[in-house]
């Protein structure tokens, strides 16, 4: 088995297969931690989107998080998940939550949202990590608040993750400023113990929208890197990090089957509320 890293430029829709290390030996182990939830509303429908495809797997189980969240509770309505597909007879919903409600990842206060699960995950052919398949993007003016959506979508289980404002986004591995033109704050999404590469070092995603968004709170988005067991993307947002009232973040965790394909979703959610 072997990890590998991929970093993608933010003019790209498509992600570029990543450069192979040399193999590694995973031993068997668990990564032990923590999620939250919080009862919350449930966002209204959706208008952009997105695919995903997966081998079923079992689920990994969350545990309380130390740091940036609140207690989740399981819901049963799923936020929109931005996927223009026609539904199918078999789809389901298995889990729906908020792991973070609304408020503000500022800098040095990321949200940490943890997950335990063996590695390998699964067995060959599949990567012994969650991997990523698809992204999508949403707009959603109706609901209250109004917000725009970024949905992760990932195969064999959920990954640990933060989600945080930086100054600038920069790349794993080479440590080089990604440009992000047209926003005015960074949303830097980091996956843990993941990838998002196949065990042929080609990608394993499949569908993304471009680079530019162009929603009021989502302008755009752009790879940092797919390097040792972290993927990681910057989300642009269209109004500065220290505006007043500050730019909040939900974040929502959807496993479902949609197509016979058993999904795993982090959608992350930014307030689009008019701030001018």
């Amino acid at each position: 088995m072997r990890l590998g890293c991929a970093h993608r430029s933010a003019g790209r829709a498509a992600q570029a297969a990543p450069r192979r290390l040399a193999p590694l030996v995973l031993l068997p182990l668990v990564f032990l931690v923590t999620a939250c939830t919080t009862p919350a509303p449930i966002p209204g429908q959706s208008t952009s989107p997105s695919t995903a495809t997966a081998t079923p797997s079992p689920s990994p189980s969350p545990s309380p998080s130390p740091s940036g969240s609140s207690a989740p509770t399981p819901t049963t309505t799923p936020p929109p998940d931005d996927e223009p597909a026609p539904p199918n007879s078999g789809d389901r919903v298995i889990s729906s939550r908020i792991v973070q409600d609304w408020g503000w990842p500022g800098p040095g206060e990321p949200y940490r949202v943890e997950h335990e699960f063996p590695v390998p995950i699964a067995g060959p052919p599949a990567p012994p990590l969650p991997y990523l398949y698809s992204i999508a993007a949403g707009t959603h003016p109706s609901d209250n608040p109004p917000y725009d959506q970024m949905s992760f979508r990932f195969q064999s289980g959920f990954p640990s993750y933060d989600i945080e404002y930086v100054p600038k986004l920069i790349a794993d591995g080479s440590g080089a400023n990604i440009p992000m033109p047209g926003t005015q704050s960074i949303l830097r999404v980091v996956f843990r113990t993941a990838q998002a590469h196949l065990e042929n070092g080609a990608s394993s995603i499949v569908s993304a929208p471009a680079p530019v968004i162009g929603y009021p709170a989502i302008t755009r988005y752009a790879s940092a890197g797919d390097f040792e067991g972290y993927v990681s993307y910057g989300i642009g947002v269209g109004r500065p990090a220290d505006t007043n009232p500050q730019t909040r973040v939900r974040v929502y965790e959807v496993e479902k089957i949609e197509l016979g394909r058993h999904l795993y979703v982090v959608a992350i959610q930014v307030d689009a509320t008019p701030w001018r």
